[in-house]
């Protein structure tokens, strides 16, 4: 069976939100990822359940599948990005930071989505790392909790430069926290840790959460339309496929909102384009014995 993709409103902020999802059913995505932001569903707009009903019927009305993703950049603080983490130093701050996350899962549980995806954050310049670590387990602890009595899976991803790095680090904190699942930007492996993109997936299958599978550059954390980095796309495709995974593969393209007109459908294209290019591989080492 062909993988189930979606795209994140995130590279889509120049769009509404309704006509962004309209975009991504008719050119055949299987799903969406919604970053709660300024721009999509904010959380903090007035009537924050009646909107979430009305888009819990337009996305079933769309035959879209959904995961929600919480890396809005200035939704908490206007002044700083990403500010306040779940390893912040003030404890207020850690508090407003896991404030936020739970009303992502009552999100996500209102829309029946398949995984709430967050992170750690960056640590603040002379802060313990091992405090940090702390702060952090207790964070995502009582995130989890809370998702479980909702019924909503939490996936956790790793991002270059955080206190959460790379796959290894996940596994730490997965340790520490029962029912953590992996939100893995293959990307990323280009980046931070010591597994490539597809050896990731097939080391991890078993904890996957959500997953994306943008390009990037090897070494540099810049998120690229399929085919402008250094992915091996039908090698990762193919490894998706080959474990059995059955989640929605995502697109992160933040920075490329201004052109999701043509990004959206090319996307989507070349993803389908790398599956074929590994199936026909696979066919022909198979013919070839």
């Amino acid at each position: 069976m062909s993988l189930r993709y979606a795209y994140n409103t995130n590279g889509m902020t120049s769009h509404r939100l309704d006509d962004a999802l309209a975009l991504l059913a008719d050119t055949g995505y299987d799903g969406v990822a919604l970053t709660l932001d300024v721009a999509h569903h904010d959380p903090y707009a007035p009537d924050l359940a009646g909107r979430t009903a009305r888009l819990a019927r337009r996305l079933a009305g769309l035959g879209l599948a959904s995961v929600v993703e919480t890396g809005a950049r200035f939704l908490l603080d206007a002044r700083r990005k990403h500010h306040p983490t779940l390893v912040s130093p003030d404890e207020a701050d850690r508090a407003r930071r896991g404030d936020y996350l739970r009303t992502c899962v009552d999100v996500a549980a209102d829309l029946g989505s398949e995984a709430v995806s967050f992170w750690a954050g960056v640590p603040e310049a002379g802060t313990d790392r091992e405090r940090c670590w702390g702060w952090l387990v207790d964070g995502v602890r009582d995130v989890v909790s809370y998702a479980t009595g909702r019924g909503v899976r939490c996936a956790f991803e790793p991002e270059p430069g955080m206190l959460v790095d790379d796959c290894d680090d996940w596994a730490r904190l997965a340790a520490l926290v029962p029912g953590l699942t992996l939100a893995l930007d293959t990307g990323h492996c280009l980046v931070s840790g010591r597994y490539s993109p597809a050896e990731a997936v097939r080391a991890f299958r078993p904890a996957l959460g959500a997953c994306a599978v943008e390009d990037m550059p090897r070494g540099r954390h810049e998120h690229r339309a399929p085919g402008e980095g250094d992915m091996d796309l039908p090698a990762v495709l193919g490894a998706l496929t080959e474990t059995g995974y059955r989640g929605l593969v995502s697109l992160e393209l933040s920075r490329d909102a201004h052109r999701a007109d043509v990004l959206v459908p090319a996307a989507l294209s070349a993803l389908r384009a790398a599956e074929r290019a590994h199936s026909e591989a696979v066919l022909l080492e198979v013919t070839a014995t």
